[in-house]
Parts: C-alpha cells; structure tokens; sequence
C-alpha cells in the first residue's frame, strides 16, 4: 500500500468526526462502535476517533503476517531488507514535516521537540543497518574428526511492539526496524492518544517495499493487548510504558510462552556535587527537567544536591525554571508544549499539592497554568526538601516536575538513589573524575550520565535499565535488539567419505 502523503482514509462517524482505523494487511478496518477520543492536548478539543480492534481484528492481523511472513520475507534475502530500510530512509526525510506536525498535534510537543525526535528516530533507523555484520552467526570447523559447526540467527517470526504515547514515532521506528531487519513480521500497537504517526509509519514502510501483511498497525486498549499477549502465533512481545503495565505484559507475554522485553517507569536522579559548575549544571537539570514536559521516561525528575551546593542550584533551577516559555507547539517560541491527556494534568496537579502536604518546599508552582490556559498545561514546577517515602519522590510523576532532595555527601547520594526502586537512569554533573568515577562504578542503575542530564546513549549502544525500569530482555537497539529479535539454531554437518555410520552417539568426539 502506498503512501499518499496523508493518513490513511478514515471511516466517516455518525458526528463527522473522522476514525482512524488499524491497518491489516493494507486495509484499514474499523468503526466507532468501540473507540475512544483523541485530543488535541494544546486545546482540549477532540480531534478525532481511534477504532479498537477486537479480537478477531488482532487474530486476522497475526494469521495474515505469520501467512506472508512464511511464504516469502523470512527467506528475503538480507540486501532485499536493507534495500527496504535503505528506501524506508529516504521516505521518511520526504515525509519529516508531516510526521511532525503529526506529533506536535496529537502528543502536544513543542515544534523543536518533535524535530529532535524525528532526527533521533532517524538516528535509530540507521544504527540498524549494521545488521549483514550482525546477524552473521559464528561457525567452529573440525569440531570432531568430520564435524563443523555452526550457528545461524534465525527470525522468531510474528512479534508485537507496543508503543506509549510519548515518542509517537521514535520508539515504533525504533521497533520496527530492529525487527523488520532480523526478518519478522510485526504487528504494532501504538498509544491510542496518538494514533496517526503509527499508520503514516506503516504506510511508509509498505511503500518502501515490505509487504503489507508483514507490518499491522491495530489501536486499541487493554483488551486489543490482552488478545496480543495471548495470541499463540505471536512469538515475542516488545513493550515500552509504565511499570505496572510492564509487568503485566511481562507477567501474561511470559505465562504464554513468548519472549518478552518490558520496559516500564523511572525515577531519573541527577546527583550535584559542590564542585561542578553551577551555570552549567542549572541549565542541563532544567533541560533535562521540563524538556517534553517532563514526559519521557528519561525525564530529570530529582536533583540530589551533595552539601553546601543546594540553595544555590535552588535558586538557579528555579529561576530558569519561571523562564520557560509554555504554549502550544505549533508556536516558533513555544519551549515546552502541554502535558498529553487532562488526567495526566490532573494527576501532576494532585501529585504537587500532596508533596507540598507531605512537607516538601514549593519553590516555583506550575499549577496555576492548569487554570489560566485552555488544553492540558502544568507550568514547571520545582519542590525542594523532598525525602523518600513521599508521593512526589517515591511516584513517577511523568510531567515538568523537579524535587529537589538533600543530602550530605556522595556515598548518602548513591544509597538514596540505589534504594530507589527504579532503576533506569543517574547522572552526576562534578569536577572531579574521582567522584564521576566512583559515582558510574557504583550507582546502581542501567544507564549513567557525567555531566550529561540524560543519559540515553548513541543508538549502536542498547538503551535500558534495570530493577523495576525493565522486565525480562531488554535493548530496544544495538546488540541486544538483534539478539532479541533472534534466536540462534545450531547446525552440526559431516560428510563420511564412506556413507558408514556409527552406532554409537551421533557426536563422539573421540572418533
């Protein structure tokens, strides 16, 4: 199915708003019957409809991919799919403004926002394109007397993605590309909140040269997963939200006999220590901070200030935090964009006014925007003498929240953070390579930063972190995304010169 520069034609609703369907096999399938609304999060106003696909929806996606992918796109040729993703490349840079604006008026992004994720979704696509190298297997010649040995990588055949809200693009790309270039067939299930970047995707990638049964697109909610998560033709599962939702896909994908990677929530600690530099350090923890809104599950949500350090890094957070420029983010100027549904509004409000409850300093208060704008708005907002054991620390707050917690030294500020029950990302912004040294040797989570907010790493490196911020095998690219989308067949060959065979074990290495 080619892409046509729009999305794909809706089916019309009794109100004449239009529904965006799933995609199966090229066609667009469903109806308002069972649907939900999509806003647009800088005004509130409901924008569209997005079909849910039911059971049998989800089951003709996976029979059609499992169909297509045995008669032909397991066995393509390896320069055959990196042609494809080559193509899909070039489609993607012809359509960026599109996916773009896109982004900005489903998720509520600022226009510069959506522009870095578009470029890092690029970014993720090419650091796949290793895979010829990657996926070459090893082979061990004269194992026994007569004997090599090798072992192939092999496609796992259908897989799901399911996708959040907040990276509309990068994250399905991301997926998509990892497992399209292993050989699989993918079914995708995206965030109903944002549902056209995820057909404009697969359509691009049908029109790039992947057979259209080979890449679905299904909407939906807890029970279109459900019917993924059980579905015994889907071979792995890769999902990316919140940690209550991963282990539950973790939990049902794994009781089904599937291969799941889930990842889920964080709490992203930036530790600062008295001899940084302070300018520096303000402007990357406010970045870090209120970049997105505060919605990536990356985000800087807890400065640890070490010592004699914290009233000055209040004062400078603080004071670029009243200096964001908030909006819509189709505005040129717009810095940070609404948060994506009213009740995640409504939670950060509830999640503010309880720390300040639980005895927390509110230093710069972004509730009073909630008020003053149409659509989905938190100002940023900075609390100060945050502890564990408060909602606003302990919470994933997932908006353009700051706490800022104190302690006495580095050792106090690694213990904070290592009995967090995250564990995706830290950061340390120091002077001293002894402490940043210390600080990345120790600290126990997945990703570490040194004078870097947030520490997702080049995309030919895995991203992931660890205890509660991930679920069985992780790595949405590099290495462990091949090894994900993979698994390995190993194949022992002889050739006897005489056509004799050994009654004994097939494999005696002392013959």
């Amino acid at each position: 199915m080619a892409a046509t520069g729009a999305l794909s034609t809706p089916v019309q609703a009794g109100d004449a708003l239009p529904v965006v369907g799933s995609l199966v096999a090229g066609k667009t399938i469903g109806t308002a019957a069972r649907s939900s609304e999509v806003f647009d999060p800088a005004t509130g106003a409901v924008t569209k409809l997005v079909a849910h696909a039911d059971e049998a929806t989800v089951d003709s996606a996976v029979q059609l991919a499992i169909a297509a992918w045995k008669a032909d796109w397991r066995d393509a040729p390896q320069k055959s799919r990196f042609a494809v993703l080559m193509r899909l490349r070039e489609l993607l840079l012809a359509h960026r403004q599109e996916l773009i604006d896109s982004i900005v008026s489903e998720h509520g992004k600022s226009l510069a926002d959506a522009e870095g994720e578009f470029d890092r979704s690029v970014d993720g696509l090419d650091s796949v394109f290793s895979f010829p190298v990657s996926l070459q297997g090893g082979f061990a010649g004269q194992t026994s007397r007569g004997i090599d040995t090798r072992s192939v990588p092999h496609p796992l055949g259908v897989v799901t993605t399911i996708t959040p809200g907040n990276f509309p693009l990068m994250i399905p790309l991301w997926s998509a590309a990892a497992a399209l270039a292993c050989g699989n067939a993918v079914i995708h299930k995206p965030s109903p909140r944002v549902p056209s970047a995820a057909v404009l995707l697969a359509e691009l990638i049908h029109e790039a040269g992947v057979p259209a049964a080979i890449y679905g697109v299904v909407h939906g909610d807890s029970e279109t997963v459900d019917a993924l998560l059980d579905h015994r033709g889907v071979a792995a599962v890769s999902f990316v939200g919140s940690t209550p939702v991963a282990q539950h896909v973790y939990a049902r994908g794994c009781a089904a006999g599937k291969r799941v990677q889930a990842m889920g929530g964080a709490k992203n600690h930036v530790v600062v220590m008295p001899d940084c530099d302070l300018q520096f350090t303000a402007d990357s923890i406010a970045a870090g901070a209120f970049g997105s809104a505060g919605q990536r599950c990356m985000a800087v949500t807890l400065a640890v200030a070490v010592g004699q350090v914290a009233d000055d890094l209040r004062d400078e957070v603080a004071t670029r935090a009243r200096a964001v420029r908030v909006g819509p983010g189709r505005q040129p100027e717009c810095e940070m964009g609404p948060v994506a549904s009213r009740a995640s509004q409504q939670r950060i409000v509830d999640l503010i006014a309880t720390g300040e409850q639980e005895g927390a300093e509110i230093v710069v208060d972004g509730r009073p925007l909630a008020k003053q704008r149409d659509g989905f708005f938190v100002g940023p907002t900075v609390l100060d003498g945050v502890r564990p054991g408060m909602a606003i620390y302990d919470d994933e707050i997932f908006g353009p929240v700051l706490g800022i917690v104190r302690v006495a030294s580095l050792a106090e500020a690694i213990e904070v953070i290592d009995q967090n029950p995250y564990g995706n990302g830290a950061s340390i912004f120091t002077g001293s390579g002894a402490a940043a040294r210390t600080f990345e040797r120790q600290v126990d989570v997945g990703m570490v930063g040194v004078n870097i907010p947030v520490p997702v790493p080049v995309n030919s490196f895995s991203t992931g972190g660890w205890k509660a911020s991930v679920f069985g095998a992780h790595g949405l690219l590099g290495p462990e995304a091949f090894r994900f989308f993979t698994r390995q067949k190993m194949v022992t060959t002889r050739w006897p010169d005489t056509g004799s065979a050994s009654m004994g074990m097939a494999f005696n290495p002392g013959t």
